[in-house]
Parts: structure tokens; sequence; C-alpha cells
């Protein structure tokens, strides 16, 4: 059997993805046996793992456990999608086979089963890159599980051809599809729904049992079409298939560019992040004088939005203009949002907690706080933040992260970052009848927030540690750890003081100058910065932060920075720099280099 040691670096933080030579035949079929293993409960947690209360390592023996299987637009992906299905379905699974759809969409119809689903996308990546995400119970995988599915693909194939041949005889009845008009109706009618409950709460009481439930026909009066002008951005990605007709069915006018479906990507990677990656949403905007662009990545759960003017809405912003919607449109009683799924209780007299990840900026957790929200800053991730979402009773209300994953969590809909939702969720907030004109321009809106200078979200080359068990992003924090530590206890000490290089060979920080003196050090760590160190290492300044930390998704640094002028935002960046320098000059280097947008 294959050991498929070339495919370990596919297993990632959030998914398998990578390049496609090495999506082979081989691999594709152990893969599929080994979701098999996971779906059927043979894949279980190995007696170190820290995961014996997930759900995904549950037994899942039902004989009648049912996967929802999509792929996006790559070429490739409808194959890879096939190959896994008719796997499966050797299994004994039940498979409901999707085609086109979105990453969210797919979470949709996993939701309307078990829970289980299975799409092949690598999102917003380039043509090359093919990849894999998946549902277990309604989870996504931790990374500890991604891990232990690629371990299953080493292990012995004895028992699949007993299995398959046990279960060949059901393959053509377990392997069954849906209509694309049913895949897109039930999906845009469930949507529908939502928008009833929030303007309509009165006529819509009736039908509250059937949110998110796409059988049920719709029986309310339909809200009328938003009196906007919309320009969509598909990047002829996955939304390619469903935008048109979703975002016609609730506004008057849209007007679509790159929206027929294409895995080559003509027009770039179909990432709306990308810097310059919207100068065609932004001139289409100015051009068809619009309300508002909106953009989407591959797989349809990343978004970004350009305003009436064609200027860019920074995602910082437009996680705290949809945070806003979240916390305005929230169900008022325990009914409107616990008796859809019968859970327990939910107190609406708590503070709603706002989720955002290390990325953004300092004026975030400020903005959220006006809006009486507690702000929680969370480790990067969209699997990690759903993860919390769900351990949260209800409290984090909305997450969000500069890359553009934003997700309700409400009881309304899936609690998944479904980019075309969210974008939905915006527009009727910015129509309704308590703002005013009944009609709010963007621009009006995002001029009225802090304004900063700020670098992209960087990726630099991982720099090669030597002598040191700890990577480089370790180090860092505990040198900044041990800063901070040292001038809290020596706070009234001389600035000549000569920092104690006894306690830094203790913080395995040997290679700092041993002539520092904490006039430096303070000039390194002013008074009142602010150390977070649960994903890489963010010190927040008075008038600007920076992040380091180590993608998740492949072998480099990422960084942030941001100021609240030119001014600030170079002078963090030679404080990173500065403290970046003993560990590694080159780093310290194109720490400082980093261009601002």
């Amino acid at each position: 059997m294959p050991t498929f040691a070339e495919q370990q670096s596919l297993f990632r933080a959030y998914d398998i993805r990578g390049s496609r030579q090495y999506f082979t035949t081989d691999f594709i079929q152990a893969l599929g046996h080994a979701f098999a293993h996971l779906y059927n409960g043979l894949l279980c947690p190995s007696e170190d793992s820290d995961s014996k209360d997930s759900l995904l390592t549950q037994s899942l023996t039902s004989l009648e456990t049912i996967i929802v299987i999509g792929y996006d637009v790559r070429n490739g992906s409808n194959a890879i999608a096939q190959k896994l299905a008719d796997t499966l379905a050797q299994h004994g699974l039940q498979i409901v086979q999707l085609g086109l759809v979105t990453t969210p969409m797919m979470v949709f119809w996993a939701e309307q089963y078990q829970g289980h689903g299975i799409i092949v996308t690598a999102s917003h990546s380039a043509k090359e890159i093919l990849g894999v995400k998946w549902l277990v119970n309604h989870q996504s995988p931790s990374s500890a599980e991604i891990q232990l599915l690629y371990h299953q693909l080493t292990k012995s194939n004895s028992k699949n051809n007993s299995v398959i041949q046990a279960n060949t005889f059901k393959q053509n009845t377990q392997n069954t599809g849906l209509s694309t008009e049913d895949i897109a109706t039930a999906y845009i009618e469930a949507i529908a729904e939502v928008f009833q409950h929030i303007y309509q709460p009165n006529k819509s009481h009736s039908n509250r049992q059937n949110v998110n439930r796409p059988h049920s026909k719709v029986t309310q009066q339909p809200l009328s079409k938003l009196d906007f002008r919309v320009v969509i951005d598909c990047m002829h990605g996955a939304t390619s298939a469903i935008a048109q007709r979703l975002f016609g069915h609730f506004c008057q006018d849209v007007i679509m560019i790159n929206d027929i479906a294409d895995g080559n990507f003509p027009s770039g990677n179909p990432d709306p992040t990308e810097p310059h990656r919207l100068t065609q949403l932004q001139h289409t905007v100015r051009q068809h004088q619009a309300d508002i662009g909106i953009a989407f990545d591959g797989d349809g759960d990343r978004l970004m939005i350009v305003d009436t003017n064609g200027k860019v809405v920074s995602p910082d912003h437009l996680l705290y203009l949809l945070a806003q919607v979240a916390i305005a449109e929230r169900p008022d009683t325990l009914y409107d949002a616990a008796s859809i799924y019968d859970t327990e209780s939910i107190s609406s007299q708590r503070s709603p907690q706002v989720l955002f990840d290390i990325k953004c900026s300092h004026h975030l957790p400020k903005l959220l706080s006006d809006l009486n929200a507690t702000p929680v800053m969370s480790r990067t991730g969209s699997s990690f933040m759903r993860q919390q979402i769900q351990n949260s009773d209800y409290q984090i209300v909305f997450a969000g992260e500069l890359s553009g994953h934003f997700i309700f969590n409400d009881s309304r809909f899936i609690v998944y970052d479904d980019a075309m939702y969210a974008a939905l969720r915006l527009l009727h907030w910015l129509a309704t009848d308590e703002l005013v004109d009944s009609k709010r321009a963007l621009t009006d809106i995002t001029e009225s927030l802090p304004a900063m200078v700020s670098t992209a979200d960087h990726y630099l080359p991982m720099p090669t540690t030597f002598g040191t068990e700890y990577s480089l992003v370790e180090q860092l924090a505990r040198f900044c750890r041990y800063l901070r530590q040292l001038l809290e206890a020596t706070a009234a000490d001389s600035d000549h003081h000569l920092i104690n290089t006894d306690l830094l060979l203790d913080c395995h920080c040997s290679v700092v100058e041993p002539h520092l003196t904490l006039k430096q050090a303070r000039v390194l760590m002013p008074v009142g910065t602010t150390l977070s160190c649960i994903d890489g290492v963010r010190l927040d300044f008075p008038h600007g932060f920076g992040v380091l930390r180590q993608s998740n998704t492949s072998h480099h640094l990422t960084a942030r920075f941001a100021g609240d002028s030119i001014d600030d935002l170079a002078d963090i960046q030679a404080k990173f720099a500065a403290l970046c320098h003993p560990f590694d000059e080159e780093l310290a280097a194109k720490i400082v280099a980093i261009p601002a947008e």
C-alpha cells in the first residue's frame, strides 16, 4: 500500500489543500476509504489524542448515514468529488450529490440531513491548487483530527475489499443526486425566511418552527425588493451558479461581472482580499453609479465590498458593520432564538460578544464596545471561530476575521461563514426604515469610522532557527513576555540600568544583546503596551498595533501593522523589527520594508 508521504503536506490546519500533482488516483481512492472509516465510526482517536470530547470522534454507525457531496469550479474538482462519492457509496454510506455549489451551500444541505458533508474545493487559492473540506456531525475538523485522517491513509486496506464487496449491490441506490433547481430553490427560500422573521415578525410567527427547513414552503407575503443597484463580482468561482438568481430575488437592479464559472480563473486568483484584486469591481460601481459592489472568493465563504464611491471598505470596517447588524437584529426574546432548535435557554440580558481575529485593527475593540458588545479576540481561522461559537451558549452573536470570513450566530441560518448571506444581511440593514432616508450610503458610515494606515496581511519567508527547539515566533513571544515582566518589576529604576542577562537565558532569549538597557526596553515596549500571544505575537500600542504569527495554511510568517498615521505605522514596524533583529536580521529588514496599503 502506498505510504502517501508526499501527500502529508496537504493536510493543513483547516482542510486538505495543495498542488494538483499530489491528488493522484491512488490518493483520492485512499482518501475515500479514510472518509468511509470516519463516517462509519471506524476512525478512533489515539490514546494520546486530546479530542475525547469531540463530536467528530464519536461513533457514527447508523445504517442510514447520509453524506452530501459537492465541488467547486476548479478543473478536476468534479472528478475528485465523483470518485469520493463512489468510494463512500461502496462502503454502504448514502450519498447525496449536490454538484457545483459554494461551501456554505454544502453546509446548508448537510444541515438538512445529519450534518455530514464533503466539498472538493481549494477556496481562494490559485487554479493549480486543489483541496477538500468536510463536516462531521455539523462540525469542521480540528487540526488534530485532520492529522488523524492522514494517518488513516497509511493503515492497511485489508478490510476495504470485504466491505466493498458486501455493499456493492447497494451502490446504485445509495448514490443519488438532487436537481440543480431544488438545490438552489431551497437555499434561497431559507434565506428569504430569515428576512421574513426579522422584518415581518408578527406575520411569520406561525412559521418559526420552519426556519432553516428548506422543504417547507414560505407562506408569508414576500418583502418588497430592495431599492439598490448592486454590482457583484463572482471571480468566476462557485457563486457564479447562483448569485444572479439569489440577489435578483432581493434587489431591484443586479449587475454581474466575472459570473461565468471557469476553473482557469481568467481574471486572476479568486481571492477578493488580494491587493488591487477589486479594481474591476470599483470601476464598474463608479461606471454604473451603483450603491454597492460585492465580491466573493472561489467557494463563497469570503466577502469584500466596495462603497458608492468605488472605495474598498476595509475588512476591519466591514466586520464592524456586520457586527452592528447582528447586534441590532438579534432576537429580543428567548422564543426567537431558543425555540427553533429547542435549546435550553438564551439570556438576552447578557452583553453580546463579538469575536474577531488577532489580525484586526486596534480600533475595533473600542468600536464594538461602543455598541454595548463585549469584544473577544480570537486566534486566526474561521474553523477555530466556529468551534468557539458552538461552545458559547449563544453569547457570541457574531464572529469575523480580517480575511473576509463572517459568521452570524442567531439561530436564523447556518452558523457558517456564508459570504452571500452576510452581504444580504448588510443590504437589508442598510435599507431599513430606521436609517436615514430608508437607504444609507456606505460612504456616510465608513467615513465616520476612525482612520488608520495599515499594511496588507503580508507573507514573509519562515526563518531557519539554529540551536534552539523553539520557533522564531515562540522565541519572540518569550522575549516579549520577559520584557513586559521586567519593565513592570523595574518601573522605578534608572533608564541606564542593564537588563539581567541571566534571566534572558532562563527564557531562552540568549541571543539578545547583553547590553540592552531599560531605556531601550521601554522604547520597544512603552507604557500601556498590551501583549497577546494567543496566536503568534501581537502588540497593541497607544496609536496602533502589530502582529507576527505563523501561517496556518503555508510555511510562512504572516505580518500586519497599522497606525493612526503613516508615522505611527513606521514606528510600530521599527519596534517589531528591533524585537526580531536579535533572532533574524533578514526578517527585521523585511518587516521594515513592508509597504503601507
